[in-house]
């Protein structure tokens, strides 16, 4: 039952599991208890602590959506403090611990939704904000109140740890998928490869060896023809027809096998699409996508592999939309994202790097960003040799 869920829904629903359990005591003082002469319960809570207690599950119903490895958006760190905030007004309204409890599922969340320096800063900073509700709300002298935050403060951090450590081990596990998903496609590239590499070869020797023996072949039936005579001279042209047919057939041979000698570039990049963490990716191919050049097609492969691998750790997407066609003789590649986008552009190696691939086959790269409207790329690469020196001959 639990194996069908991802690490971040268990721990979301653990959450709100843990959020509906407090609601438990807290309705009992308040409805149970209330008005009853019992001076060892504390009175029910307020509205204020209800309403509290309400927004404390719908802030972390909402943030926990982007638990999945994405970052939170700028407007959620403000949501984050208020969730912080929710749980120590529970502890106030209440007059009870039952808010650091809360401040253990805020804990539980925040390696998924923050960075570690900036985790461990709220983590801190929630424990001690919660103290003077023990001194105000609980009438706890000024240690007692400290005591009981570092208690808390105790549990919170083992949470935190343990959270930690399950994040970094879901990255692993996301990242291994990914890099399987990437040899996959640089082995279908490969087999592709090896497939147009063999029927070459086997192109080159028919034409070598079995033409070059047919055609002297010929050529001495037809010497043979003329010095012979009566029935001798009848069989050696039909032997001459023969052997001029079955030169035509291996001639006809070798041109099939080296016009089936492209490489399906589309068989090996879709691949790529496949179990890639928190991204979906939609990739559209023309069909039949070939390329003769080997080289070429890995150099597709490879920017392929460096827009999804971009996409993924600095866009803050969670679509990507890749379309790849054949135009005049040149492959194109398009991709667009709905991540935050940029206000400039900074090269890092990963662009710089497939700028570099492209001009060595006389390609192009285009980045383009906006903030709010995601990265939009567009590379071309002529699909052969031919088409390349076609374009230098024109630029000279």
């Amino acid at each position: 039952m639990f194996g069908r869920l991802s690490h971040t829904r268990l721990l979301r629903y653990a959450g709100l599991f843990t959020w509906a359990l407090v609601g438990v005591p807290l309705a009992y003082t308040s409805f149970v208890l209330d008005g009853r002469p019992d001076l060892s319960q504390p009175p029910g809570m307020t509205w204020q602590g209800w309403l509290a207690y309400g927004l404390f599950g719908l802030l972390y119903w909402w943030l926990t959506r982007a638990m999945d490895g994405r970052r939170i958006r700028s407007a959620d760190y403000l949501l984050l403090v208020l969730l912080t905030g929710s749980a120590i007004a529970v502890s106030y309204y209440s007059l009870s611990g039952l808010g650091s409890i809360l401040l253990m599922v805020v804990a539980c969340v925040l390696p998924w939704l923050l960075p570690l320096s900036l985790g461990i800063a709220a983590l801190l900073l929630s424990q001690f904000a919660i103290a003077p509700v023990y001194v105000m709300g609980q009438d706890f002298d000024l240690a007692a109140a400290l005591m009981q935050s570092v208690l808390y403060a105790g549990f919170c951090g083992f949470i935190f740890v343990t959270s930690l450590v399950a994040r970094q081990q879901a990255q692993a596990r996301d990242d291994q998928r990914r890099l399987n998903s990437e040899l996959r496609a640089t082995r279908a590239l490969l087999a592709e490869s090896a497939r147009v590499n063999e029927r070459t070869r086997i192109s080159r020797e028919l034409h070598d060896l079995l033409g070059h023996h047919l055609t002297a072949l010929s050529l001495n039936l037809e010497v043979a023809s003329h010095l012979s005579e009566g029935k001798a001279q009848e069989h050696v042209r039909q032997a001459h027809t023969l052997a001029r047919l079955l030169l035509t057939d291996v001639r006809e041979a070798v041109s099939q096998l080296r016009e089936g000698g492209s490489i399906d570039v589309g068989a090996a990049l879709r691949p790529l699409a496949e179990n890639v963490p928190a991204l979906d990716i939609e990739m559209q191919i023309d069909e039949p996508l070939t390329m003769d050049d080997p080289e070429r097609a890995h150099v597709l492969l490879r920017c392929t592999q460096e827009i999804i691998t971009n996409t993924v750790r600095h866009a803050n997407a969670g679509k990507l939309w890749i379309g790849i066609r054949r135009e005049q003789g040149r492959i194109s590649i398009e991709a667009r994202d709905d991540g935050d986008g940029v206000e400039t552009i900074l090269p890092g190696n990963g662009l710089r790097g497939m700028r570099e691939r492209l001009q060595q086959y006389q390609g192009t790269l285009q980045v383009e960003s906006r903030p709010g409207q995601g990265f939009k790329l567009r590379l071309s690469l002529p699909a052969n040799s031919v088409q390349t020196i076609a374009e230098q001959g024109v630029a000279a």
